[in-house]
């Protein structure tokens, strides 16, 4: 079984972590193609392509400058460096170094730049979203430019000896990049919805925060078949067997 999220748009590059054996993204090549391409903007053209602010877009004028594929002094493993609502709920910094060597076998991190991170891939700061429509010589955006090799790196990460499962926490924005005809395994989408004014619905903010707690309960409990996820019961979600069907599980959350 194999858990994939999103990335995060905050960061902490200089997040403190335990000693363990850090790792090296596998698509740098073509990180380094579109770092290349990205080089060439200057502050006002990064800033109407991400449609971000003045000071956001110097900001990753000069990540881009600074880039470097390897030995970076600010290079920070990828699951200690996000920052957002998944990661909160994950609480990375909770983990025993057993629990991360756990999640570097069974989890892996979409990214607009990276393609697919491990969770002890090293990084650098930067902000790229999947959905960004950056024109390059593979295609119209990012999604064309990355093509099928993130599919295939899925594949070869499954672990052999376990259910061929992949368990989709993602955004739709990055899920996206996955051409899911191309994987061997079975995707399971699990949702999160609470109950609100007479009804269950996804609530952004608590669904985000959901997805990296159920990332935290397989990690804790060296989950590896996706039935075992049926269990979670964390911040007071449960399954609901009769929202859900083979392809998306459904958990909800009564008010509190």
């Amino acid at each position: 079984m194999l858990m994939l999220i999103s990335p995060a748009k905050s960061l902490d590059m200089q997040a403190t972590f335990p000693v363990l054996e850090a790792t090296q993204a596998r698509l740098l090549d073509d990180s380094q193609l579109l770092i290349d391409q990205l080089q060439e903007f200057n502050p006002e053209e990064i800033r109407q392509l991400m449609g971000i602010s003045e000071k956001l877009s110097e900001l990753n004028y000069q990540r881009f400058q600074d880039w470097v594929p390897t030995g970076a002094t600010a290079q920070c493993p990828a699951v200690f460096a996000f920052r957002g609502d998944v990661y909160q709920g994950l609480a990375v910094d909770s983990l025993t170094v057993d629990e991360i060597e756990f999640a570097q076998q069974h989890l892996r991190i979409l990214s607009g730049l990276y393609g697919l991170l491990r969770p002890l891939d090293v990084m650098q700061a930067y902000r790229l979203e999947m959905g960004t429509r950056l024109e390059n010589t593979r295609g119209a955006n990012l999604y064309a430019f990355w093509g099928d090799k993130i599919s295939h790196l899925i594949d070869a990460d499954m672990p052999e000896d376990e259910a061929s499962e992949l368990i989709n926490l993602a955004s739709n924005e990055y899920f996206k990049a996955v051409k899911p005809k191309l994987l061997t395994s079975q995707v399971i989408t699990p949702v999160f919805k609470d109950f609100k004014n007479g009804k269950y619905k996804i609530i952004s903010f608590y669904a985000k925060k959901a997805r990296g707690m159920m990332v935290k309960y397989a990690i804790q409990y060296k989950i590896t078949k996706a039935e075992q996820l049926k269990g979670f019961s964390s911040a007071g979600y449960r399954y609901a067997e009769e929202l859900s069907d083979t392809k998306q599980w459904v958990f909800i959350r009564d008010e509190t």
